[in-house]
């Protein structure tokens, strides 16, 4: 529920959407669950920013190595890396 306020008012107020972000993890931490993954893709773990994609995030596809996509944070620099093979692919080769 925080993330869907979260991303309602991120255009007008960013740092209301920081902490709503910010007391939806501490909530998931003080009940030891995990966040689900599109939440965990969305946010910045180092400033609880909501990434918006062209606003305060760019996203970048890099064939390095294995192909992944890299989303990095404009706030604070910050880089998340999501592989693009699975794992299961990958042993079978």
């Amino acid at each position: 529920m925080l993330f869907v306020e979260a991303k309602n008012v991120s255009r007008g107020d960013p740092k209301l959407a920081m902490q709503y972000v910010k007391s939806a993890r501490k909530i998931a931490m003080a009940a030891r669950m995990r966040l689900p993954v599109d939440f965990r893709r969305e946010t910045c773990k180092s400033c609880n920013a909501l990434l918006v994609q062209g606003n305060n995030c760019r996203v970048r596809v890099k064939q390095k190595r294995e192909p992944h996509v890299v989303i990095t944070c404009l706030n604070c620099g910050n880089q998340i890396r999501i592989m693009l093979r699975k794992r299961m692919e990958q042993e079978k080769d």
